[in-house]
């Protein structure tokens, strides 16, 4: 299937999730996360669960960082350069929802993407070579092609890897580990 298949096909797929399956795959998804040979690093990007998408709740990701004392990094955002600029999260950082439902911090302190070890990825679908497929922007790929080389790219999906995705372009940014509510993919 190619990428625009796959978004209809996966956002079809989430629309029938109830709230419970979604609490219970992303409760999963967080204890997988565990298993991983990664909780040695400092700074951590995660995003913020777009509800109204159905997409994975990161608030257990969110705990297990804040429980392990690492640095959270959020983004915000920008729909005209279609960049992201990243944040620290702190007790003091004030969310806000954009007009897309994205839940972004609305200033603190900025993290350059340097610093970044560690990137959970948000994705509709992925393959089995790691490729995977977003809301079509490009956010992720411009910001995962700033990162540097060692760092950890990790997809988290309610469902299970595709064969092959149609159509990449030599600007997406394949992910190095994908964890779903089953199974650890690596790369």
């Amino acid at each position: 299937m190619n990428k625009s298949e796959l978004r209809f096909k996966y956002k079809a797929l989430r629309q029938q999730l109830s709230t419970q399956e979604i609490e219970d795959k992303s409760l999963a998804i967080a204890n997988n996360l565990l298993k991983l040979d990664i909780w040695n690093k400092t700074y951590y990007h995660l995003f913020l669960t777009i509800e109204e998408q159905k997409e994975v709740d990161t608030k257990f990701i969110l705990q297990i960082l804040a429980g392990k004392d690492k640095e959270i990094v959020i983004s915000k955002s920008d729909f005209v350069s279609l960049k992201m600029t990243h944040f620290l999260l702190t007790d003091n950082t004030k969310i806000k929802k954009n007009k897309f439902n994205v839940p972004e911090p609305i200033e603190g302190l900025d993290v350059p993407v340097s610093k970044i070890d560690v990137v959970f990825v948000p994705l509709l679908a992925f393959d089995v070579k790691g490729n995977r497929v977003g809301y079509g922007k490009g956010f992720y790929d411009k910001f995962l092609s700033e990162c540097k080389q060692e760092t950890i790219k990790i997809g988290i999906s309610f469902f299970e890897a595709e064969e092959k995705i149609e159509a990449s372009f030599e600007n997406d940014i394949p992910i190095n580990i994908c964890v779903t509510p089953e199974k650890i993919y690596r790369f």
